[in-house]
């Protein structure tokens, strides 16, 4: 019984096909949580996938209905687990989720599928491979091997909470985890979802950015009117929404809302950033190092400050254009923001921004979507070198630890409703075609992602109970 032995359990576990098995498995349920004509696969995925193998770690386990307030929102489920082998021992909880986006089909390569993994060299291509079918499975199995390998007893408790509508941002989350909070406690949270770094690169991520969505609308009349008898009477919706959106940030990017805009780029977190690079991948698209805030690395643009982006914009008929004046134009936009910001007043700051600027015809109204907060865990918790000491034992590689993915997550319901601290460790990587066609993941780091995983609970099982002795000194 040793922390080897199980990361050889794991590495048998992938070489041996049983990984790639069980993945398959998985992506072969159409778990489309955007599309109304999936419900029963959503929950189909935690009965027939899930369930059995939660019951045969010894889980007991419960579903709970979406407390969300329309009735397709109400098919979104979420299952809550726990396996208790001591209430005083120290408590994990993880986190998944089942659903997927949209599948795209029509939209694949020749020769793919997002209801198939179909292995290309290292790509394994399918629907959820790495978003996040992939990565719970990861997770899960790595569990298992470390509890047959300790011979059925971890040393520490473990709870689950997997949900069917991330991909639709996560609607009832927060609710489930406020009404069962007590349920839910523990002293970590430990998941995986995102991309790391780079492919070479085991990583660990402390938080997320921010999320806030909102459409700008410019409504001047019911109907467009002939250019050649109206132009130069009749104001152009169009116009107005260009030069309101113009006045909010510059040709290169750069956000001038103040309010828009965090209070400060820690230290600590510029520290961390230092020594990390963003992109340079052979499938990474090129960045533009004179795109954003000025006097930032491209780094510190993605990892420690806000963006403002342009989403969707629409104006007269874009598909069959004619001469007409519009008298129409909406945009659809996203802030990306991190700890630090003032996100609970972010429409009141673009109005009064748009106001001040003289645009009172232009409409600011946030969108349906959840907001997901911005969190950071402090990078000298504890718990982060705990979990970069056992990544680099396992890989014998220096692991990239990210202050906050540069993109968004739930991560504000772990951190803030339930109030722990937070430590990400994904298995994709940032070409992965997540939320795209011809998702994929790579055969080498789904195998790294197991031993690193065997590890990080074996670790947890050994030195657990020091680390929450420690912090709570």
């Amino acid at each position: 019984m040793s922390r080897q032995q199980a990361i050889q359990a794991v590495e048998a576990y992938f070489d041996d096909g049983r990984f790639f098995t069980d993945l398959n498995e998985r992506v072969r349920i159409k778990s489309e949580s955007q599309n109304p004509e999936k419900i029963a696969e959503l929950h189909r995925y935690l009965h027939e996938i899930i369930v059995p193998q939660l019951e045969a770690l010894g889980f007991r386990w419960q579903l709970v209905d979406n407390p969300a307030a329309t009735e397709h929102e109400k098919a979104w489920p979420f299952l809550l687990a726990e396996r208790i082998e001591d209430p005083a021992a120290l408590t994990v909880l993880t986190y998944g989720h089942g659903d997927v986006v949209r599948g795209y089909d029509s939209q694949w390569k020749a020769g793919l599928s997002p209801w198939e993994v179909v292995v290309q060299g290292d790509r394994w291509y399918g629907r959820g491979t790495a978003d996040n079918k992939g990565q719970h499975t990861i997770n899960l199995a790595a569990l298992t091997q470390v509890l047959e390998q300790r011979q059925g007893k971890l040393g520490f408790n473990v709870k689950i909470i997997l949900e069917m509508g991330e991909e639709s941002g996560s609607p009832g989350l927060g609710a489930v985890c406020a009404t069962y909070k007590e349920q839910l406690q523990a002293d970590v949270f430990i998941a995986s979802d995102g991309p790391r770094l780079g492919a070479d690169h085991p990583t660990v991520f402390l938080g997320s950015r921010g999320s806030f969505n909102f459409d700008l609308t410019v409504r001047l009349r019911d109907s467009g009117h002939h250019s050649g008898n109206w132009g130069g009477l009749l104001s152009n919706a169009g116009t107005r929404l260009a030069h309101a959106w113009a006045s909010m940030v510059d040709s290169k990017g750069r956000i001038l809302v103040p309010g828009l805009l965090p209070d400060s780029l820690p230290q600590s977190v510029r520290d961390a950033l230092k020594d990390i690079s963003v992109g340079g991948g052979p499938n990474d698209p090129e960045v533009d190092p004179q795109w954003g805030e000025p006097g930032l690395t491209p780094t510190e643009r993605v990892f420690g400050w806000n963006t403002l982006e342009m989403l969707a914009c629409k104006t007269g008929n874009p598909e069959a254009p004619v001469n007409a004046i519009p008298g129409l134009a909406s945009a659809h936009c996203q802030i990306r923001y991190v700890v630090g910001s003032d996100s609970q007043h972010f429409i009141e700051h673009i109005r009064a921004h748009l106001d001040q600027h003289g645009f009172t015809d232009v409409e600011a109204v946030a969108h349906g979507m959840t907001q997901m907060e911005a969190t950071r865990l402090d990078p000298q918790d504890p718990w982060v070198q705990w979990a970069l000491s056992s990544l680099a034992q396992t890989t014998g590689k220096t692991p990239v630890l990210l202050p906050n993915l540069g993109g968004s997550l739930p991560n504000d319901v772990f951190a803030h409703i339930l109030g722990l601290p937070t430590l990400w460790v994904p298995h994709s990587y940032p070409a992965c075609s997540q939320h795209a066609p011809n998702e994929h993941v790579l055969a080498p780091v789904c195998r790294e992602a197991l031993q690193i995983m065997a590890g990080l609970f074996w670790d947890l099982a050994e030195q657990g109970e020091s680390i929450r002795q420690q912090r709570q000194q």
